[in-house]
């Protein structure tokens, strides 16, 4: 191993634990300087983690790292401060990816002594992690196999010294990441979710069911308290007086993430029915026999109008996006009391709309389902979405039904525990299944994993977006929506494709500077790079520019990029499914606001690889040697040699 040159960088411990799981023994090591600086912290220096452990890993294999990282603002006075990365190999897509969750979990690790908890190996027998005052002990957890987060979560507490919402706070895993669901998620406490690209199945095949964290609250203070508290009132400022964040009055303060259901909905930019249609009013018109459905009726206006009981938040947060529910249910005989958080856009949406069902309230059912097993809501709802299309084609003789919702809350638990022939199918997720049955056209994915809740064909940003994240289909990599809907930091007509890429690569930058703080991406709908270099700086005793900053987020992308080309991947894999694409016989066009509209993915491309400067989506050497990534064997892109084959 190199001998690492430690950080007295503010913001970091300096301490990570490095758990060897198929031994049990813990070792603690310093950050490496120059990481920390080069890749700033969680996202940035958890895929670093990833990366230094070798791209050619089985995802599910015990050489395949799982890296909880927190930043040098997680934890922190910085508003929105809560969060936490999970980096590792993802077993749904290949490709890296990291997850991130609000809530506590991030800032009581970093109250606990630690930047990092690094997991390798693989334990004969499950176990917990538990982490206080700087030291991690592993113990038994077999008791605790089999069971769901929310009885998991209470068996902790009593076993534990120690209160959530007080001291404690719980990362784990239900019954899906035991099995190995390939998009198993990893829950705190809150029913917070790391929720994309399966790290909880990673964290399932390795045996830890959970890690649980105690501690006082023990805030890192700036190591330059005045640079820190320039860009700290700045920060606020911005937030109180944005349209979006503003505590009590923007729209994400008082309907959380689904304020913007009934906003796409209206613009034709909802996919629904496996995005067969743009909105739910344009499926209604287009006469099908299934009953209609309508999206405002699993709104954020709908929801808090009727069945809203709390408003909590994360650590630092004063936006409090998350929207606490209470619902009666009836389901095949029982009734049912459901009080769970959080009644989230995107899941609301794969659940809903995109499986045509608008039950509000079996709609929070199957959320609180899939954060019980541990399930990325996303996936699952999409994963059934692509089922009952492939029933309505006659591909699965005993499959789902548009819109059967009782069937699909009873199929959240049956893929959790893979109960049978089907579910064990919808286990491996969209993409696999679908090829499976024959039509992989049929899979909302990009690199195997399933798009959100934004149709490429009405936000053309998107179509960019989702087609070059490096973790699979994501709207997180580089938001657009925040220019193309909200006019943040300035209004871009959704429908026009120019520009987009040189848009979706400033956003994907920024995005990678705020996931390695670690901050809520929210933040960036009010502050803006100033606010970030202030608070970065601030924090950490450097006098980095704001150019600098952006080129670290640069960096962090490009490396994730490298290490996918590594794996084997390449333009080609840089696409999106064939019923989005102009000129493709099986493309769709958007309806209604977005009428007659395709995503024009090829000349986006281009512009994109052109500002980012890779050659057929493969980094070039010179582009890593610009950027001081100097690991690895290099792509032999631009020094005669070859790129990696493309093969996912």
């Amino acid at each position: 191993m190199l001998e690492l040159t430690m950080t007295d960088l503010g913001g970091f411990h300096d301490h990570v634990a490095r758990v060897d799981l198929s031994d049990g023994s813990v070792n603690y090591e310093s950050v490496d300087d120059d990481d920390a600086k080069k890749y700033i912290g969680a996202r940035g220096l958890g895929v670093k983690y990833v990366f230094d452990q070798g791209a050619d890993v089985d995802p599910l294999g015990p050489d395949n790292l799982l890296a909880f990282m927190n930043g040098p603002l997680t934890g922190t006075q910085t508003v929105m401060s809560g969060r936490i990365a999970v980096c590792t190999k993802s077993p749904l897509t290949n490709t890296v990816t990291d997850s991130h969750h609000g809530g506590w979990s991030g800032a009581r690790l970093k109250w606990a002594g630690f930047d990092g908890l690094l997991f390798e190996g693989q334990s004969d027998d499950p176990v917990i992690a538990v982490v206080e005052d700087g030291e991690v002990e592993l113990r038994d957890a077999s008791h605790l196999w089999g069971k769901g987060v929310h009885e998991t979560r209470d068996t902790l507490e009593e076993e534990i010294d120690g209160a959530y919402g007080k001291n404690l706070s719980m990362m784990a895993i239900g019954q899906a990441g035991e099995n190995e669901v390939r998009y198993a998620c990893i829950i705190n406490e809150d029913d917070r979710a790391s929720g994309r690209g399966g790290t909880g199945a990673v964290m399932g095949s390795k045996g830890l069911k959970a890690i649980v964290i105690k501690s006082t609250t023990k805030m890192q203070q700036p190591a330059d308290q005045e640079t820190f508290q320039k860009g700290h009132k700045q920060a606020m400022q911005a937030i109180q007086e944005s349209d979006v964040t503003a505590p009590n009055e923007g729209g994400l303060s008082l309907y959380g993430t689904n304020v913007l259901m009934n906003v796409t909905n209206e613009m034709d930019g909802l996919p629904t029915r496996n995005a067969q249609h743009t909105s739910t009013s344009s499926e209604a018109e287009a006469g099908h026999s299934q009953p209609n459905i309508d999206a405002e009726n699993v709104s954020g206006e709908n929801v808090r109008e009727n069945i809203l009981v709390d408003e909590p938040t994360c650590h630092s947060c004063p936006v409090a996006c998350k929207k606490e529910v209470e619902v009666q249910v009836h389901h095949k005989g029982d009734d049912m009391n459901v009080r769970m958080e959080s009644y989230e856009y995107e899941s609301a949406w794969a659940l809903g709309p995109n499986s045509m069902t608008d039950d509000r309230d079996k709609v929070a059912l199957m959320i609180d389902r899939c954060n019980d097993v541990a399930l990325d809501t996303i996936e699952m709802g999409n994963t059934m979405a692509m089922a009952m299309e492939a029933t309505e084609e006659g591909r699965l003789d005993e499959g789902l039904e548009w819109g059967d919702v009782d069937t699909m809350v009873d199929m959240i638990d049956r893929v959790a525990h893979r109960e049978d022939e089907l579910a064990g199918l919808l286990a491996e997720g969209a993409a696999r299944a679908a090829t499976e049955l024959g039509d992989e056209e049929m899979a909302l994915d990009v690199k195997g994993q399933t798009m959100a809740a934004y149709d490429p064909r009405a936000m053309k940003g998107m179509a960019i977006g989702y087609a070059t994240s490096n973790r699979g289909a994501c709207h997180l990599r580089g938001y657009t929506p925040a220019a193309e809907l909200l006019g943040i930091p300035e209004k871009v007509d959704p429908a026009d494709w120019e520009g987009k890429g040189e848009l979706c690569a400033t956003f994907q930058d920024m995005h990678a500077v705020s996931d390695s703080f670690d901050i809520c991406k929210f933040n960036a709908f009010a502050e803006g790079v100033e606010e970030y270099v202030l608070q970065y700086n601030g924090m950490t005793g450097l006098d980095v520019s704001e150019d600098e900053l952006m080129e670290s987020g640069e960096r962090i992308y490009n490396l994730e990029r490298y290490y996918n080309n590594l794996v084997g991947f390449d333009g080609d894999d840089d696409d999106l499914p064939a019923r989005f694409v102009e000129g493709h016989p099986d493309a769709i066009p958007g309806e209604g606001g977005s009428e007659g509209q395709l995503a024009e993915l090829a000349e986006m491309k281009e512009e994109y690889y052109d500002v980012r400067g890779w050659e057929s989506g493969v980094v070039p050497d010179e582009k890593l040697d610009d950027l001081g990534i100097d690991v690895g064997p290099g792509t032999g892109v631009s020094r005669g040699g070859a790129a990696a084959s493309g093969d996912d």
